[in-house]
This record gives structure tokens, C-alpha cells and sequence, in this order.
């Protein structure tokens, strides 16, 4: 992201990877599957084999997943960046902010992670969170203080 003058960050980060256990559970469960299958239908060296692979690509895509997920709150704005290859990117303006919601389930609350969902003006159908955060109240934290310099900075007289 590109800073405009005077712009700062906040807060820059990634989902935890606390947040993404949930898809690391669904693939071992994957993986116990296909391995027990293939060790009773063929035999006990491609089931494990296959286990391996599996999880070993498990692991591959959750990181890639979450190392391509960037979240950035400046003092201006709100940023986010998905993808590797092709990507996407949400952004709006930090004074457009009108709530800001944390949620956490159990697992989430278990696990330390959950979700920040920003409400911004004007964009209703707009799907704008952060989601897997390893500490919501410190992304809260953070949009608070880029809302109060935005504020001082546009309270601020400019100059002729």
C-alpha cells in the first residue's frame, strides 16, 4: 500500500495462525480418511504415503493462505490485500468508519483469535473484516487511534 503524505500505519498484520487451525483440523480429518482407505484398499505403504502428502499439502495451502491475507490500518485507511496470484483489495476510508464489531466464538475465544467487522458508511452489501486476529481488541485499539489523528488532522487549520 502505497502511503499518501503524512499517512502512517497502525496496525499491519496477517490472520494468526491460530486462526487457521480450523482448516489444519479439516485436513487431517482429510488426510485420516484418505490414508486409512488407501492402507485397507491397496496397501499400508501408500496409505501412509498418502497421509504424508496430504497434510504436507494441508499445511502448504494454509500458510500460503495466510501469508497472502495482509490487514493495514493507517491513519487514513483501512487495507485489505488477499491473494498470491491474482489479487484483491478492500480499502476505505478511515472517517467512513461507523461501528466497529469484534466476534468470538468459543474455539475462537479457546484458540485466543477472532474477527473484527468495520461498518462503514455508504456500503451496506460490503463484506469489510478482519478476520482470524490473534488480538481483536488490539485491531479495535488500533482503528480508534487512526480515527482520533485522522480527526486532529482534519480539525487542524490548513494552510493558505
Amino acid at each position: 500500500m502505497d502511503l499518501h503524505p503524512g499517512e502512517q500505519i497502525v496496525f499491519e498484520g496477517h490472520p494468526s495462525w491460530r486462526g487457521v487451525l480450523s482448516f489444519y483440523l479439516k485436513g487431517l480429518v482429510l488426510a485420516v480418511v484418505v490414508g486409512a482407505i488407501l492402507l485397507f484398499a491397496v496397501s499400508t505403504a501408500i496409505g501412509i504415503v498418502a497421509f504424508v502428502v496430504v497434510m504436507a499439502v494441508v499445511v502448504l495451502v494454509g500458510f500460503v493462505m495466510r501469508m497472502a491475507t495482509t490487514f493495514i490500518i493507517s491513519t487514513e485507511r483501512l487495507h485489505i490485500r488477499t491473494g498470491i496470484l491474482s489479487k484483491h483489495v478492500q480499502q476505505t476510508s478511515v472517517d467512513r468508519i461507523q461501528n466497529v464489531n469484534t466476534d468470538q466464538s468459543l474455539v475462537d475465544r479457546v484458540l485466543r483469535v477472532g474477527k473484527v467487522d468495520f461498518d462503514t458508511a455508504g456500503t451496506d452489501d460490503s463484506d469489510f473484516t478482519f478476520r482470524g486476529i490473534a488480538s481483536p481488541g488490539d485491531v479495535v485499539a488500533a482503528v480508534d487511534r487512526a480515527r482520533r489523528a485522522h480527526d486532529r488532522t482534519a480539525s487542524s487549520p490548513q494552510p493558505l
